[in-house]
């Protein structure tokens, strides 16, 4: 047999069956082009590290799955984009014993993978034998023993039984390599930022000699509301809120895991309008974080010219779906709103006068020589360090890796237009930026081309049924980098798991060496470089701060909360975060 007629991802089957041939227990497909890979717990950091590393595989997530219910045990699931030859997903799935808990770290053999191991410990209480970095990463550090969220025996939990204390106890790790060191915090809240994040910069005199920093400050539950309290079909209206720039792309992955786990299949209109709408979306955001590098490199004018011209995209948004943000436009089995003809032809209009307007603001930009010494050889991300964490995006595309999901796996409407990642190899702060400028230019050129090509016929698939406990992981390219979810539905029309990775999540590791041998005055351009989002990475708490009560609200008080603009039943210095 041939590698032609072998089934997509089997080659990395047979690799991983040749070099660890007693840790392949069993092999499958959740979906076409996702082989998933049972393995022996033992032998999964390896299996793990030979397909990163060895078989040209990037890590996409970690997810950690209660299966008691199912199995009585608890499962991982290792998610990587195989992205040499033989493209496609492979899963490492590994089970772990419910009384111990414990499996085997790939920490120390692939960095990219410590942030999801220290998730799955404080979400699931699992605990990682070997992993480099044993500190919380989501929950506080005065969180109650023996409570883990998203474990399906605490489905019920109301509340942690005493707030957050004010006292930072989160231990900041540094290597000053025996330099004279200051530590320079920024955050929780800093001027630079319109979300929490603290960051501790350890100094000699203006020189940043290390950094390392804490997110999740803000919890939102999403995960365990949809397992709880929704409906799997509705699922999409929350993924759209994860975040408030790129909400569409995670509306379509949710979606997209759905679809590719009960097979369903989504018509062809549908899919173009899928892709239309996620390149308007690419526009508003990237013309955002081109204004604040102005704004951060002291080009005022530029900022505020920006966010002018941006608004003409907010404008086209509004025009194709009826909104300017939080679209409700996905449904499983396709979209809810078409394209109309004088749309079509407003729409093209409106893409000449973005070409016409951001091509004069970029030449002013590049042609700024302060802008110039403030991005040029700041914030460089090694092409080492790159491939160890697996960044996504145009952090990653800035340091010449061709790394773009709508090209390596491509879905919906990009299926049926050719096109090549678009790359710089300077990999600093300018060099992300001009990728930023690039894919903008190419947008409006991809919108143009699907808009001329979309087929007619239905927007809508009504007729499909789900299997209960398929699961499959789908991703979108959203502005920031690589959006992916995975999803399990369970037999009680609602998720039985479901995880949404969105892109920051991805690039957040990799910042501590971005900020080594810059300066202080560099620190809020190179996070703002890899265009965060603070939020869309954290996974609702009502609090009295004057009594320090706690309650949790029924959806119908919280309804009526917003609503009506009435308090809650705590008193009036209510806080809901």
């Amino acid at each position: 047999m041939n590698d032609k007629e072998l089934r997509s991802g089997e080659t990395h089957v047979l690799s991983a069956k040749e070099r660890f041939p007693e840790a392949v227990r069993g092999v499958s497909w959740s979906a076409d082009n996702q082989v998933v890979i049972e393995s022996t717990p033992k032998q999964a950091p390896e299996l793990v590290e030979h397909l990163y590393y060895e078989r040209d595989g990037w890590f996409s997530v970690l997810v950690g799955n209660d299966e008691r219910p199912l199995n009585g045990r608890y499962a991982l699931y290792y998610v990587l984009s195989m992205e040499g030859a033989d493209p496609c997903f492979c899963t490492v799935r590994v089970e772990v014993p419910a009384d111990s808990c414990e499996f085997y770290s790939a920490s120390s053999r692939v960095p990219a993978v410590i942030w999801g191991e220290r998730e799955v410990q404080d979400m699931f209480g699992l605990k990682a034998l070997g992993i480099t970095d044993r500190r919380n990463l989501v929950l506080p550090d005065d969180w109650p023993e023996g409570l883990y969220p998203l474990r399906k025996d605490t489905m019920d939990y109301r509340h942690r039984p005493e707030p957050t204390t004010d006292v930072e106890n989160y231990e900041f790790l540094y290597e000053t390599a025996g330099h004279d060191t200051t530590v320079m915090p920024m955050g929780p809240l800093h001027i630079t930022s319109d979300e929490p994040g603290h960051f501790r910069l350890f100094v000699e005199g203006e020189d940043i000699i290390d950094a390392d920093y804490r997110m999740f400050y803000v919890h939102r539950g999403m995960e365990k509301c949809a397992e709880s309290r929704m409906n799997y079909d509705t699922v999409p209206f929350l993924a759209e809120r994860i975040c408030g720039i790129c909400g569409f792309a995670h509306s379509v992955a949710y979606v997209e895991t759905i679809e590719k786990a009960q097979q369903i299949e989504v018509p062809l209109r549908a899919q173009y309008i899928r892709s239309i709408i996620l390149e308007t979306e690419r526009l508003h955001s990237h013309l955002l974080n081109l204004g604040l590098v102005c704004h951060f490199s002291g080009f005022d004018t530029g900022f505020h010219h920006m966010f002018r011209v941006r608004e003409k995209s907010m404008d086209l948004a509004e025009m194709l779906t009826g909104a300017r943000k939080t679209y409700g436009l996905n449904l499983i089995g396709g979209v809810r709103r078409d394209i109309l003809a004088e749309q079509k032809l407003a729409t093209l209009k409106c893409l000449d006068e973005l070409r016409t307007d951001v091509k004069h603001l970029v030449d002013e930009l590049l042609s700024t020589p302060h802008f110039l010494k403030r991005t040029e050889g700041i914030g460089i991300l090694d092409k080492g360090v790159a491939r160890d964490y697996s960044p996504v995006g145009p952090t990653i595309r800035g340091s010449g890796f061709a790394r773009d999901a709508r090209w390596l796996h491509p879905y919906d409407g990009y299926k049926f237009i050719e096109r090549s990642p678009i790359t710089q190899e300077s990999c600093d702060v300018k060099g992300r930026t001009l990728v930023r400028i690039d894919e903008f230019m190419d947008s409006l050129s991809i919108i143009g081309e699907l808009l001329e090509n979309t087929p007619g016929g239905p927007i809508l698939n009504e007729s499909w049924s789900h299997e209960p406990h398929r699961f499959a992981v789908a991703l979108t390219e959203a502005p920031r980098g690589e959006d992916l979810h995975w999803s399990m539905i369970g037999d009680n029309q609602k998720c039985y798991r479901w995880r949404a990775k969105a892109s920051t999540y991805s690039n957040w590791p990799p910042l501590r060496y971005m900020f080594r041998g810059n300066t202080i005055s560099d620190a809020a351009m190179i996070v703002g470089s890899i265009d965060p989002c603070y939020s869309c990475a954290e996974r609702v708490a009502v609090i009295d701060v004057k009594s320090k009560k706690q309650q949790v609200l029924s959806r119908q008080q919280l309804e009526s909360y917003c609503r009506n603009r009435k308090h809650s039943p705590l008193e009036k210095s209510t806080v809901i975060i």
